[in-house]
């Protein structure tokens, strides 16, 4: 009878006055001792308000019962594909919306739908997959922010692919230890296209320098993230590489001359199909013309193939040597050999790319030296 007064009162009543009375009805719905037919009365009254055409009776709705699991699951749904500021309480709080639910109102909803989500105290995988699909920069943004959340490799991966240009999500992206190696390389290959995008770089310095420069970098970072890589994930990051087409030769040679054996190893393996085991006795005790057939079958030409045997012998000797610097040493030996003998083309090129690559080593080196040579001074 009183909800029945209640459906009655309501019809005349004014918007304020229906609104403090679906809180009420609502809280008293979770709070207070029902028989079965009063609480089946009042789920009904509180069904109806769902069609209340004023935002604050419903938004006084979802403010009483969105908290808690008591709640009639039926209204929470349809709540939380209210309005954005009245589904915002189901949304972020609900413990009655499941992970299918979410996923739902992610892929049906607005993008303030998936800011909502993005911000629950917790948030599963399958969730997080979805948002990082279809989500915008703010949604994903908030996601890798949120601490509760679980992100899978595979999702952060998507996230790198689809907006790694974004420098707040690069940023956090970056900062994660569960990042993919091969979503890390992506985005190395962001950041050469913002740098050969800068307005002051592209005025100051000759394109294809430019774009020289942009590329040898990204090698760069590509080798350094290599070297501390699990074997299923330099697997995986080789493969990548392959098939985006970042296997060059000058990257190659940057891997061997900086030492990243099994990083190298992976790749000519991949290049080659060639057994594992094999390949690595090759590179590691193999005689020059075994060395040098290893490499022509991984695609490298006639011309540039005696350069990385040449490589790969200074290589071992190298590493037999604890106290040499492997990218310096090797790159000098190298450019000795073979500037004694005239070269053009494609091996010019890789020279060219080993003298840069020993150019950079020293200045790092002198770079160190001298914060060294300072501290001491002090």
């Amino acid at each position: 009878m009183i909800v029945e007064a209640f459906l009655r009162w309501a019809e005349t009543a004014k918007a304020g006055d229906r609104a403090r009375a679906a809180n009420a009805l609502g809280r008293a719905y979770l709070q207070s001792e029902m028989a079965a037919a009063e609480r089946a009365a009042a789920e009904m009254a509180l069904t109806f308000l769902l069609d209340d055409p004023s935002p604050k009776v419903r938004l006084a709705l979802a403010e009483a019962i969105s908290w808690s699991p008591n709640a009639p699951r039926a209204i929470i749904l349809s709540l939380a594909a209210d309005q954005p500021e009245i589904a915002c309480h189901a949304v972020t709080c609900s413990p009655l919306l499941s992970d299918a639910d979410l996923v739902d109102l992610a892929t049906s909803g607005s993008e303030v739908t998936r800011m909502l989500i993005a911000a629950r105290g917790t948030i599963s995988r399958s969730v997080s997959a979805a948002l990082a699909e279809i989500g915008e920069d703010e949604t994903v943004l908030c996601l890798l922010e949120n601490n509760g959340a679980v992100i899978a490799p595979y999702s952060l991966k998507r996230i790198a692919e689809r907006l790694g240009h974004h420098c707040e999500i690069r940023n956090l992206l970056l900062a994660r230890w569960d990042l993919p190696a091969h979503a890390r390389q992506l985005l190395t290959q962001h950041v050469r296209v913002a740098l050969v995008n800068l307005p002051l770089a592209q005025a100051t310095i000759d394109p294809n320098r430019l774009h020289r420069i942009s590329r040898e970098a990204n090698e760069a970072a590509v080798v350094s993230i290599a070297g501390d890589l699990t074997p299923p994930e330099i697997s995986d990051l080789v493969e990548h590489l392959r098939v985006s087409g970042h296997l060059t030769p000058s990257f190659l040679m940057h891997a061997l001359c900086s030492g990243k054996v099994e990083f190298f190893a992976a790749a000519i393996v991949n290049l080659t199909g060639c057994d594992e085991r094999r390949v690595r006795s090759i590179l590691a005790t193999g005689r020059m013309h075994a060395v040098r057939a290893l490499y022509e079958s991984a695609g490298l030409a006639r011309d540039i193939s005696v350069i990385f045997v040449e490589a790969t012998l200074l290589w071992r000797e190298a590493s037999k040597n604890l106290a040499a610097t492997m990218l310096g040493d090797v790159c000098d030996m190298l450019l000795e050999k073979f500037r004694r003998h005239g070269t053009r083309d494609a091996a010019q090129e890789l020279l060219e790319t080993v003298e840069r690559l020993h150019i950079a080593e020293q200045r790092q080196h002198a770079r160190a030296y001298a914060q060294v040579t300072s501290l001491a001074a002090a």
